[in-house]
């Protein structure tokens, strides 16, 4: 594993000075070469889970490299969601459509990641019921596509007492309506 990272930290340099030219005129490297040089340092991709030490690893490992590569705060956001796979993938695809993609920084990411996969108590009916949501989401466009349509949809699928909770705070986006909804079924 060390000589992998090694082998990987060398092909940096070796396209850091192919680069540097690019950095002296205050010209950018292009995104292709950043990522292509933050996947040869073998990054984890990340598929989702409930437990959340391997996501604490999963977000420590993949800022190593950021810190490393020097990377700038929108292509650490990218770099990082080029690594989910799977469940993750689907969960991304659905959450990206509540953020700007254009301006989301890391920090951003990790908010919204962090929403996703952390909650104060553990895992709860009401975070299995929004995971799942999400995933159906996925198979039916029109709600996926339609931010109006999902969000109706999604209070309709919660039980009468937290829909009525979440309406009263009248959430304006999906998101919102989400991050209301965990912080009602733990008060």
């Amino acid at each position: 594993m060390q000589a992998q990272m090694l082998a990987g930290m060398t092909q940096f340099f070796v396209q850091f000075v192919g680069n540097q030219t690019a950095v002296d005129t205050g010209a950018r490297p292009r995104l292709e070469a950043v990522y292509e040089i933050f996947r040869r340092m073998i990054p984890k991709d990340f598929s989702g889970t409930i437990d959340p030490m391997i996501t604490k690893e999963w977000i420590k490992s993949i800022e190593v490299i950021f810190a490393f590569m020097e990377l700038q705060d929108t292509d650490r956001a990218r770099c990082a969601t080029f690594l989910s796979t799977g469940d993750a993938r689907l969960w991304w695809e659905s959450a990206s459509m509540s953020v700007n993609l254009q301006t989301l920084t890391y920090n951003g990411f990790k908010e919204v990641f962090y929403s996703e996969y952390f909650t104060e108590e553990g895992d709860s009916s009401v975070a299995d019921f929004v995971r799942e949501f999400d995933k159906g989401c996925h198979f039916v466009p029109l709600m996926a596509n339609d931010a109006r349509e999902k969000m109706s949809n999604f209070m309709d699928g919660l039980r009468l007492i937290l829909r009525r909770d979440v309406r009263v705070a009248g959430p304006m986006t999906y998101a919102v309506a989400v991050s209301r909804i965990l912080a009602t079924e733990q008060d």
